[in-house]
């Protein structure tokens, strides 16, 4: 049996999905820090939701991830890289889950209700508790900020092997597989 050289479907569905959502939640993010009035309360609204659509999605992709194999990584990649790369896609898994987790956690302790579309409202996961909540708001923001870098870093080692090392890692990610008459070299 040959090994595999692309994620399934569903996985490159989930983080090309992700990969929007997350950018999106990021920008909207640094928008309500320097918003106030209704433009602060309508990010508010779509920053809620989308957060704890990501969480969900975030399971669902570690559910996938442990359920089906991944590509190997080319054995040319020396054990550093290797290493590496392995530890960015846990700090990438463990953001995308704690960040949302937080953010629930933050409102719950600030007594403040996470509500979804359709009038649905999560319940708290921690009781309302001012100094907590001033704590998690600080705890949020620097998780959000190391989720940048590890994006920041997950993209430089993609187009690293997209464009100069050219391995097959990029393209395993890829909806539409690459032709060997398509291949520049």
């Amino acid at each position: 049996m040959s090994e595999r050289k692309y994620f399934s479907p569903l996985a490159r569905g989930l983080h090309w999905a992700m990969a929007l959502m997350i950018l999106a939640m990021l920008f909207i993010g640094v928008a309500m820090v320097a918003s106030t009035g209704p433009a602060y309360h309508r990010l508010v609204g779509l920053h809620r939701p989308l957060g704890i659509a990501i969480l969900a999605l975030a399971f669902l992709r570690l559910v996938n991830r442990v359920a089906s194999s991944a590509p190997s990584l080319p054995t040319t990649l020396p054990q550093g890289i290797r290493i590496l790369a392995g530890s960015s896609q846990v700090a990438l898994y463990l953001l995308m889950i704690a960040l949302p987790l937080v953010g629930w956690a933050m409102l719950s302790a600030g007594d403040y209700p996470v509500s979804m579309t359709g009038g649905v409202t999560l319940p708290p996961i921690v009781s309302p508790d001012p100094a907590l909540y001033a704590s998690l708001r600080g705890l949020h923001t620097w998780l959000a900020l190391g989720l940048f870098g590890v994006i920041l870093a997950h993209i430089t080692g993609a187009l690293v092997h997209g464009l100069l090392l050219r391995d097959g890692v990029f393209q395993a990610m890829l909806w539409r597989r690459p032709h060997a008459s398509t291949r520049i070299e």
